[in-house]
């Protein structure tokens, strides 16, 4: 039987499946003759889901479904799962008042039961899908990849139906051997009951690829649900520009999920990729990269990319994406500015130049300071989000004031109403250096569960510990109570009336320890182009 591909990206918020959509276009490029399906359960209502695959299924009969699984962890100061996960748990654990303990507790068992109810759901629907299968294919073959899978790969090898094949990180070459009938032993991947994920596997580095702009004309034919992205004005649709991260943030698992080795797509493709898209109406893009300006050693090609989307004609898009500050240049400022950059955000985690050391980040926040003015210089009047982890590693009240003086310099070069500060509590994740460092400290037992929602468990994956643990607690209770809409901005109005505010050069400051205590951030890594 020839195969027939179904992709099914599981539920979640309405983001653009970019993954599902450039292993689709890698899969045509490679085998033109073999027939795909994009089905994409974002845009269907929750309660039509198994109607909705089964219909799919029963069309298409597929033999081989690829399921995208994007979200497991809850953690956010944001909205969701039928509420603010960050907000009730911190009602829970901080309220003082019995009435808001109380209205936390509720709010957090709709939430667990939000999250284990999603859990459950989405493995239903890759079973379901399985059985519907079996109907038109007597051994259909399941794989299963996605964001959350790479995170939680060790922890889903009991969960899912026996052979499935599971995809950690990037999937094209795995799905190309696959379908060439190559072994994949070498792929970062392992089959459920038929072999164990290989130690560090997700630690392993992804294969090299030729990255070419995705084909719009081949997606929108096997996609029936394409135009739903397209619908709205303020929508920014995904395209990449590079993959792989050179550092080691302690909290973070991008660099071991898209491994350090950062990979250029050529700049011609990029532009040739966001041109269909351009041509179908759309104006806003996301530059979905772990970093859009990684390194210095990639200025040169952020340069010539720019460029050529300055050269394309399309002057009146928009485009956003995640920017070491550190790592612009008076030109790369000019050519943002000129190409349409309207959002970015800037995760420098603290404003104290030593717990950004300590936390193995690889900024220099004077350089940030001064690219962020020259930023300004060129003539960007937009929005800017300042990403705040408070309470990481060796937090203390004198680290809180030096990051409020670093945050006040930031809306003195931006204005005050351009600069804003979102506050995130660390979702500690496997396969961290935080959660090795969680693990040496015996704050979690070696035989923790990353994806349990029990209130034991998810204080400490919650990542807020004594002694400011507490104090932090009562600060966001209060700033939820005063300005729930201005969240950021209100925590660190609170902060700074309770604990004032350092001198900036005392945040800008760190004196190099005797001992190395952190290896280096790799922050030059090393250059290979293209994917």
């Amino acid at each position: 039987m020839t195969d027939r591909l179904l992709y099914v990206r599981l539920p979640c918020n309405p983001i653009f499946p970019i993954g599902v959509v450039y292993l689709a276009d890698h899969v045509h490029k490679c085998f033109p003759v073999i027939a795909q399906r994009i089905f994409d359960l974002g845009t269907i209502p929750p309660l039509d889901f198994n109607r909705a695959l089964d219909e799919c299924i029963d069309e298409f009969q597929p033999t081989i479904l690829v399921f995208s699984w994007r979200d497991i962890q809850i953690y956010a100061p944001v909205g969701g799962r039928g509420g603010n996960p960050l907000q009730n748990a911190f009602e829970f654990y901080y309220g003082k008042n019995p009435l808001v303990k109380l209205r936390g507790a509720l709010g957090g068992l709709k939430v667990t039961s939000a999250y284990y109810g999603e859990l459950w759901r989405n493995l239903g629907l890759i079973k379901r899908g399985l059985r519907r299968a079996k109907r038109y294919c007597s051994d259909p073959q399941i794989i299963v990849g996605g964001g959350a899978v790479s995170v939680f790969y060790e922890q889903l090898k009991t969960k899912l139906p026996t052979g499935t094949i599971v995809s950690v990180g990037e999937g094209e070459t795995l799905l190309e051997k696959y379908l060439r009938g190559q072994t994949i032993e070498d792929e970062r991947c392992y089959v459920v009951g038929r072999s164990q994920p290989r130690p560090r596997l997700i630690h392993e580095q992804p294969s090299p690829m030729v990255k070419t702009a995705c084909n719009y004309d081949y997606i929108e034919q096997i996609w029936p649900a394409f135009d739903y992205y397209l619908q709205e004005d303020d929508f920014y649709l995904g395209v990449q520009t590079k993959r792989g991260c050179p550092h080691n943030c302690c909290y973070c698992v991008y660099t071991v999920v898209e491994g350090k080795q950062v990979r250029i797509n050529p700049a011609a493709e990029v532009v040739k990729e966001m041109r269909q898209l351009y041509d179908r109406g759309i104006r806003n893009f996301w530059f979905t990269d772990a970093q859009f300006i990684p390194a210095r050693v990639f200025i040169d090609d952020v340069v010539e990319l720019l460029e050529a989307i300055a050269a394309s004609g399309m002057d009146d898009i928009h485009w956003a994406a995640y920017i070491r500050a550190d790592n612009l240049t008076p030109r790369l400022c000019e050519l943002m500015v000129q190409t349409g950059m309207n959002y970015f955000e800037i995760g420098i985690t603290s404003g104290s130049q030593e717990l950004v050391r300590k936390m193995r980040m690889g900024y220099n926040l004077r350089t940030v300071l001064q690219n962020c003015r020259d930023l300004k210089g060129a003539g960007f009047n937009d929005l800017v989000s300042v990403n705040y982890s408070f309470n990481v590693i060796d937090e203390t009240l004198d680290t809180i004031r030096q990051t409020i003086a670093y945050h006040r310099e930031l809306e003195a070069i931006f204005g005050a109403d351009k600069v804003e500060p979102a506050i995130f509590f660390i979702g500690l994740q496997p396969h961290t250096h935080l959660e090795t460092y969680a693990l040496d400290k015996e704050i979690l037992k070696p035989d923790y569960d990353p994806m349990s929602m029990m209130p034991w468990t998810a204080k400490k994956l919650l990542w807020n510990p004594e002694p400011l643990g507490s104090f932090f607690g009562e600060v966001c209770l209060q700033a939820w109570q005063q300005n729930p809409n201005d969240f950021g901005r209100e925590v660190m109005n609170i902060l700074e009336q309770r604990l004032g505010k350092a001198d900036l050069e005392a945040a800008l400051h760190s004196p190099l320890p005797d001992e190395k205590k952190f290896p280096s951030t790799m922050a030059e890594g090393k250059k290979l182009s293209p994917i």
